[in-house]
């Protein structure tokens, strides 16, 4: 089937990319926020669960709404998480309590599972295939370029107007999104309506709230041999057998493990989430290494990750425009190459390195993750017809996600457990850090306040701990980089062929 003709096709893609940066910018504006608004609503025991309640209720959604958007239309669903998103933006703004923003947060979170994969499938079906490329550079662009402006835009709003405007900045924003696919977007193909997996959705569902759950609480709230950890774990297990158990049996899965039979489909899939566990590292660390072991003075992840993510729009761009010349393959190879090369770079950071030589490895990080924004979006629906794009489209940004959280998490404990071992062989004997420093949280290292309490012998010491933690995180983030090349190099030789309107159909 050809993409449908669309009269307003620049129109149609401007609401597409405002819906991708309202979505994908929602957690970093909050996050640069999230002190100020524990301060006014307190909580601060519970504020894990504004960010926790958004993520799993976006990873739940996104297969869903994808499958539900090849059964049903695309239009309907990117129109409703536009109206979701936005309900759940006005009830956050008016949040009295960290309990209820986590439940606004929610009602966000599914909006935005809707956005995202369905933005990038409708690109597909609309956009002639000589111009797919480019333009799904651009949406892949934009997608990295919403960390950036994210948390600049979340500081600026928090300092200069109040917090409740970082959910009300939505407005305006979904609203012309909502305005432009509406009017102007015209489906043409038809959709055959099917029976829902209800079963598999809930059975998903609840292994991503358990799964989500025990990754945010383990180690902060609770042990991880808790009780409750465990029976979080236990409980994503039982319930991920299910879920795969069901998918197998039902006439319509959610997500259809048949699709995986395809190469250039799971390889794409395993590409992303490898390199999303290296890039979402990268991102944290970085900036708590600038600032914890540098010092240096920027007033927000946004300023600092800045080199990174210009050399991530670059090689999304960049990508977009070789989809067209060379094959997903050819073009993932070296930029995965870049990727791996820009991790192996950062293992030889110490203390004593000087800002503009991290600087320079933080573009090559960039540049070495910014293609799979948009290459591998492109690869995953390539070879699907119209009744498959929404759903291979939201399975990868799922596991793509999943990979991040897995990344943040299983780093994150590799992180804390070296910087309190190299703490511990530190101060062995000698004075400790001083009362009140929580030396098991490097981001207590940030405050300026505090570091400048710390006397300089005792600083010395610490800062050479968490250096030292942060490059052995990164020395382990190079195995999932790695992972990403060799799954890269496995790829098929597909390449966006203008002659080739899809591939076959793969039920």
């Amino acid at each position: 089937m050809a993409p449908a003709k669309t009269k307003h096709l620049g129109i149609v893609i401007a609401g597409l990319l405002l819906g991708i940066l309202m979505a994908s910018m929602d957690n970093t504006i909050v996050s640069t926020a999230m002190g100020t608004i524990v301060g006014e609503l307190g909580g601060l025991d519970k504020f894990v669960w504004v960010t926790s309640a958004y993520m799993v209720a976006e990873m739940a959604g996104m297969p869903i709404f994808g499958k539900l958007s090849d059964m049903y239309g695309r239009k309907r669903f990117f129109v409703f998480g536009i109206i979701v998103f936005m309900i759940g933006s006005i009830l956050c703004g008016t949040a009295t309590s960290i309990v209820q923003l986590s439940v606004y947060r929610a009602i966000q979170g599914i909006g935005g599972g809707a956005l995202v994969p369905i933005a990038f499938t409708i690109m597909f079906d609309t956009v002639p295939v000589e111009q797919r490329g480019k333009l799904g550079g651009l949406f892949g662009a934009v997608f990295g370029m919403s960390s950036i402006f994210g948390p600049l835009l979340g500081a600026y709003i928090t300092d200069y107007i109040h917090w409740e405007w970082i959910f009300y900045i939505n407005l305006p924003l979904g609203l012309i999104a909502l305005v432009f696919i509406a009017a102007f977007y015209k489906e043409s193909h038809e959709h055959s309506k099917q029976k829902i997996d209800w079963l598999g959705a809930v059975t998903l569902v609840g292994a991503i709230i358990c799964l989500m759950f025990a990754l945010e609480l383990g180690g902060k709230e609770y042990a991880w041999d808790s009780a409750i950890i465990l029976g979080l774990f236990a409980g994503f297990a039982v319930l991920a057998v299910l879920f795969l158990f069901i998918e197998t049996r039902v006439a319509e899965p959610i997500i259809s493990f048949g699709m995986f039979k395809n190469r250039l489909y799971a390889t794409s899939n395993a590409t992303a989430i490898f390199s999303g566990a290296a890039f979402i590292t990268a991102s944290v660390y970085i900036p708590i290494f600038i600032q914890g072991v540098l010092g240096g003075s920027a007033t927000n992840s946004g300023m600092v990750l800045l080199p990174m993510m210009l050399g991530s729009v670059v090689t999304a761009t960049g990508g977009g425009f070789l989809m067209n010349k060379v094959s997903y393959r050819t073009i993932m190879i070296p930029t995965t190459a870049i990727l791996v090369a820009g991790t192996l770079l950062l293992t030889t950071l110490n203390a004593d390195s000087p800002r503009w030589l991290v600087t320079i490895y933080m573009v090559i990080v960039g540049l070495g993750i910014g293609a799979s924004f948009s290459v591998l979006s492109n690869a995953a629906i390539h070879l699907f017809d119209a009744r498959q794009r929404g759903s291979a489209s939201s399975t990868l940004n799922f596991l793509r996600s999943l990979g991040m959280t897995l990344g943040i998490t299983i780093f994150g404990i590799i992180q804390s457990h070296a910087f309190t071992r190299k703490l511990t062989e530190s101060f062995a004997g000698q004075a400790q850090a001083p009362q009140g420093l929580d030396t098991s949280d490097a981001r207590s290292l940030l405050d300026p306040a505090k570091r400048a309490l710390i006397p300089a012998p005792v600083l010395d010491k610490i800062t050479q701990a968490l250096s030292s933690s942060i490059v052995h995180t990164f020395a382990w983030t190079v195995l999932p980089a790695a992972l990403a090349l060799v799954c890269a190099i496995a790829m098929s030789r597909e390449k966006l062929d203008p002659n080739q309107q899809h591939g076959p159909a793969s039920h």
